[in-house]
Order: C-alpha cells, then sequence, then structure tokens
C-alpha cells in the first residue's frame, strides 16, 4: 500500500538521515547530485556546504531548487520526502555556526546508526579540494511532501 506521509513524517525522514539528493537548474537543463546534509529544525532548512563550482553558481543564479531524500528497507518498505525550497549562501558567523551545526548534527546521526560518532567532518562528507572558505549554505523549505510504501 502507497500512502502519502503527513508533515511531521516528512520532517522525521529528513531528521533521521544524512544524504539527499539536490535537484537545481542551469539554464533548462535539470541537474541532481547527492549532499551530505543537516535538517535544521529551527530553521526548517537544510543547510550544506559545497567548494565554489558548478552547483554553487547555479544555485546563485536561479535560487529556487528541489530536494528529496529516501529511507529504503525493501521494495515493499520505503519513505521518500521531496522538499521545494530556496537556496540561501550564509556568510561569516552565520556560515560557521551552521557549519558547525552540520558536523555536529551528522556526527550524532551516525553514532546512532553505527555506535560509533566520527572525529572529522571529512570522515562523512567529502573533501574540498578547492582552496578557500567552503560555502555553506541552506535550503529554506517551502513546501514538503512525502509518501510511503508499507506491506
Amino acid at each position: 500500500m502507497i500512502a502519502n506521509l503527513s508533515n511531521e513524517e516528512c520532517i522525521e525522514v529528513l531528521s533521521n538521515n544524512h544524504i539527499g539528493h539536490l535537484a537545481y537548474l542551469v539554464g533548462s537543463s535539470p541537474y541532481i547530485v547527492p549532499v551530505t546534509y543537516y535538517y535544521d529544525s529551527e530553521t526548517n532548512s537544510i543547510i550544506s556546504y559545497s567548494s565554489e563550482g558548478h552547483k554553487i553558481s547555479a544555485m546563485r543564479d536561479n535560487n529556487m531548487v528541489a530536494f528529496e531524500v529516501d529511507a529504503i528497507k525493501s521494495v515493499a518498505s520505503w519513505r521518500t520526502v521531496l522538499a521545494h525550497g530556496a537556496f540561501e549562501e550564509l556568510q561569516g558567523i552565520d556560515a560557521k555556526h551552521m557549519l558547525h551545526e552540520f558536523s555536529q548534527g551528522v556526527k550524532k546521526l551516525l553514532g546512532r546508526e553505527k555506535g560509533n560518532e566520527p572525529k572529522f567532518i571529512s570522515d562523512f562528507s567529502s573533501k574540498l579540494y578547492a582552496e578557500g572558505t567552503p560555502v555553506v549554505f541552506r535550503i529554506k523549505i517551502l513546501d514538503i511532501q512525502g509518501k510511503q510504501r508499507t506491506s
């Protein structure tokens, strides 16, 4: 049986995962990339970071994005959430604070899942090869919906 998730169930899926798929546009071409993220309940936002590049440039040009997360146990038991939102680049102390929240939040999730918390952000998130400071951003959720299948 496939059913809709409530808003609370959608937030639960976002809160209990750390890998999602970010969809953005470059001109008229859609792109979807996997990203490590943290759901910030205080701002109802997806928090992530990246080096300067294709994805960041595209989201600066068109800040409307989609974000999808799956929680799959089996073919007959899964949940999926799709959020539409607006990209917002964080600066200065806000960026540092949210990068810290991202790191601590993902470490706690992994600690629950695997029984031990990683020590460094590079243990669970892609390493940044570019010079300089990472671009910390949030996706402010404007709309959220989800589906689930249960046997």
